[in-house]
């Protein structure tokens, strides 16, 4: 048997393996980028079969695309997108040429086999599958799309599962009160629902800056074809394509007012990347606080106990560490790396196309899996279940000379001071200080430095 097969486009004939959906561009680009070895993702390769099959859809319904053909296209597509193995089709390299042209020929190619094979109808790549579009309105597309699917299917549903988790923790934790810190030294008291209700915010705002961002990405450059000005695309292709898709997808498209603009550039991608990003800052801020509260259990500040969830080291029994925090941490970074590659990737928009599509797709796409799945693993695996250590909060609270900052507008800042810096000296409670140092009765100092009502500002 052989193992190859002969396929012929414009540059001549080439070998490509027998069982290959693909033809000779993929073949072409699989031989020319041997840089990786990473495809892109196939968020990504799903979305770019579903643009396909709404393009289809839009020129049958615009009658420049046979019936039959838009049918056994559209078929293609969709056996594609149920098929497990069906990475196996797409192997061309994330760093390819910039415009993306062989993964969007590498789409064509193995949608326009299938459904030839499927309907017995000659369909060609690029005459059919490709009719209407350009690599150069596809992939910026593609980009949008399989952003904003991701957006609604994993992003949104995790930062929001994070968001109430955090706030059903803080329900639950809000009789403790601890020590606050600034600079990492002690500061004034703070009850330990307080502290989780600034993550809970953070996590807001980041679900409001995304959610703003949504119809920005929702805005496509499809029906600019090479350049944006829509050659060789029936003048209603964009509105039928969009509104195609929109059915398809269940998210509300629309054709950019300028096409020139979004083949030109990725500042969408760069906006949405930065967003990302910040989720990322705000995620290593609550890993690395749950890390610091978790530390010890006896040299450390041990203030709550996470979830054990394995054996710490291969060499030190009994050791467990807080892995979640810490993998979040190095997600963080990695979001944190892939912007910088995005924005990088941002600036190359040269004249009427941006040249690093591909890699600006796999980053994007990449950040938005890694946040989704640090918000989901920090609500379920370190914040939902950790276990508030109150024997060692309290052996802090109520030691802590910052205490005595209540006591400014009574005796001022300078007598406070005094009394701060002499507990701190002799390691009293600064209550017994006070009252050698001061006339106000120990009831009064009491009821002034409590550390309950100090959160309350009363």
């Amino acid at each position: 048997m052989t193992t190859t097969r002969t396929e012929k486009d414009s540059m001549g004939t080439l070998e490509v393996p027998a069982d290959a959906l693909y033809g000779a561009q993929t073949q072409r680009a699989v031989d020319n980028f041997p840089m990786s070895g990473q495809t892109m993702p196939e968020a990504f390769i799903k979305a770019l079969i579903t643009v396909k099959k709404a393009a289809a859809q839009a020129n049958v319904k615009l009658e420049v695309l046979d019936g039959d053909i838009g049918e056994a296209i559209s078929s293609a597509c969709d056996k594609l997108l149920d098929d497990k193995d069906l990475m196996n089709h797409f192997p061309v390299d994330i760093f390819q040429t910039g415009s993306g042209t062989s993964t969007n020929m590498n789409a064509n190619e193995v949608i326009a086999r299938t459904a030839s094979l499927q309907s017995g109808i000659p369909i060609h790549p690029n005459d059919h599958v490709n009719y209407g579009q350009s690599s150069n309105d596809v992939i910026p597309t593609t980009i949008h799309v399989s952003a904003a699917i991701a957006i609604k299917q994993q992003l949104l549903p995790a930062l929001g599962h994070l968001y109430t988790s955090i706030g059903k923790k803080a329900d639950t934790v809000k009789q403790f009160c601890k020590t606050g810190r600034t600079h990492l030294m002690d500061a004034m008291p703070i009850r330990m629902d307080q502290s989780l209700s600034g993550w809970q915010a953070q996590i807001g705002q980041q679900i409001q800056n995304i959610t703003y961002l949504q119809p920005s990405v929702q805005t496509l450059a499809q029906g600019g074809t090479a350049v944006g000005t829509g050659i060789n695309a029936h003048p209603d292709f964009a509105n039928a394509f969009n509104q195609a898709l929109t059915a398809l997808t269940d998210i509300p498209f629309q054709p950019a007012d300028n096409f020139f603009a979004l083949i030109a550039s990725q500042d969408t991608a760069v906006t949405l990347s930065g967003t990302l990003k910040s989720s990322a800052v705000t995620f290593m801020k609550i890993a690395n606080d749950l890390r610091w509260m978790n530390s010890g259990p006896l040299a450390g500040l041990g203030e709550i106990a996470l979830p054990a969830l394995q054996p710490g080291s291969s060499i030190m029994p009994g050791k467990v560490n807080p892995v979640i925090p810490e993998a979040v941490t190095m997600a963080s970074a990695q979001v944190m790396g892939n912007d910088t590659a995005i924005t990088v990737g941002g600036q190359s928009g040269n004249f009427e196309l941006n040249v690093m599509l591909p890699m600006i797709a796999s980053n994007l796409l990449s950040s938005i899996t890694l946040i989704s799945n640090s918000a989901r693993l920090l609500a379920d695996k370190a914040i939902t279940g950790f276990e508030v250590l109150n024997e060692n909060l309290e052996a802090a609270l109520h030691k802590n000379p910052i205490l005595v900052t209540a006591l400014n507008p009574i005796i001022g800042y300078n007598n406070a001071a005094e009394i701060a810096k002499r507990a701190y000296k002799e390691k009293r409670p600064v209550i017994d200080v006070a009252e050698q140092m001061t006339d106000l009765s120990r009831a009064e100092l009491s009821r002034l430095l409590d550390p309950k009502k100090l959160t309350e500002n009363q």
